[in-house]
């Protein structure tokens, strides 16, 4: 079941970012966990567009159920956000959904959030959560942005340093500015592999340290590759990505297909262009799929395949839920003519 929120307050958080403040429901409330995201429909110039936005708020923490929305170039839907909604506007979501999300029952004393611009917005969620309900926990945020001026949630940031300054230690990263010595945790470049080296204590049980990573591939493979060559094993990883990570190679057996898509019934025959996936053409053809995450982590646009072969490309975690004959179509390229699936 879906909801209609109203926008309730809008905050400018730099140039190109703007959070989105939203009233609980009257009635049926809206739960969510700390790190899940919230999945806005749009109906813009008379197409409808589906975008999942990681919460930035955290339950009990903040008033307000909150995203935050970064300008992305040409991006339809980031743009519209950021220049036409307004106080007061409804607007339709999508239940709570995501995995990233706090291992409640974990023994961790030390928990590292990496993450560079927008990324930072599903590790402030969590952040809040630990920090106002974990206090034998220590958080490391590594945050990797050009600038102070590009830095968001810089207020709230440093609003969270003096409310725990005992459990909370961050360290900023600039691209663009000259540091010197005299400010110990801001520092010059990007987070490198090197530079999270000397990050990670030597002192502390990898065991019971944990590390949240939210922001470009080159990002994760840099911390990953620390962690590996400082405690010598990874454990306790884990990840958001907001876009499908596609290996050139892995397309070498795909070609372009002509396939037929039962909707609800109904059949539309679609030709897939090697490197569009079959959610992708549906949605140029104005066929309205369902679909939210778009990166193989939820399972709204799930189909089932019930004639000729496909494989699934992109996906971070192995999908164990899915039986052999189901795909997720944000990712599935046809192998075969004449595939069908049923929606």
């Amino acid at each position: 079941m879906n909801y209609t929120l109203k926008v309730a307050e809008i905050r400018k958080e730099t140039a190109d970012t703007v959070t989105l403040c939203f009233k609980q429901p009257g009635l049926k409330k809206i739960k969510y966990l700390a790190g899940q995201y919230l999945t806005l429909i749009f109906r813009i110039n008379g197409r409808r567009y589906i975008r999942p936005y990681s919460f930035s708020s955290c339950p009990g923490f903040d008033a307000f159920l909150e995203i935050t929305v970064k300008r992305v170039k040409n991006g339809i839907v980031s743009n519209h956000i950021n220049d036409m909604v307004s106080v007061g506007d409804s607007i339709e979501v999508m239940p709570p959904m995501g995995d990233f999300i706090f291992e409640e029952e974990s023994l961790f004393t030390d928990v590292y959030f990496w993450g560079v611009g927008s990324g930072i917005t599903p590790l402030i969620s969590i952040m809040k959560y630990i920090l106002s309900t974990k206090p034998n926990i220590r958080v490391h945020l590594n945050y990797g942005n050009k600038n102070h001026e590009t830095t968001i949630f810089k207020d709230q940031i440093q609003q969270l340093i003096a409310q725990y300054p005992v459990h909370l230690l961050v360290r900023h990263f600039h691209t663009k500015l000259f540091v010197d010595e005299s400010h110990p945790h801001l520092i010059q470049g990007r987070i490198d592999q090197d530079k999270a080296l000397q990050i990670l204590d030597d002192k502390l049980d990898p065991k019971t340290c944990a590390h949240y990573i939210c922001g470009p591939a080159g990002l994760k493979e840099s911390v990953k590759k620390a962690i590996v060559v400082k405690y010598g094993f990874l454990a306790n990883v884990f990840s958001e990505d907001f876009e499908l990570i596609k290996d050139p190679k892995d397309f070498e057996d795909v070609h372009t297909q002509n396939i037929l898509i039962n909707f609800e019934g109904i059949e539309h025959r679609l030709e897939i262009s090697k490197g569009k996936s079959i959610l992708e053409a549906a949605l140029n053809a104005d066929i309205e799929l369902p679909y939210s995450c778009q990166t193989g982590n939820c399972s709204t646009c799930k189909g089932k395949l019930t004639v000729g072969q496909a494989k699934m490309i992109g996906l971070s975690k192995e999908r164990d839920d899915l039986a052999a004959d189901e795909f997720l179509l944000c990712c599935t390229h046809p192998l075969t003519e004449n595939v069908q699936i049923s929606i």
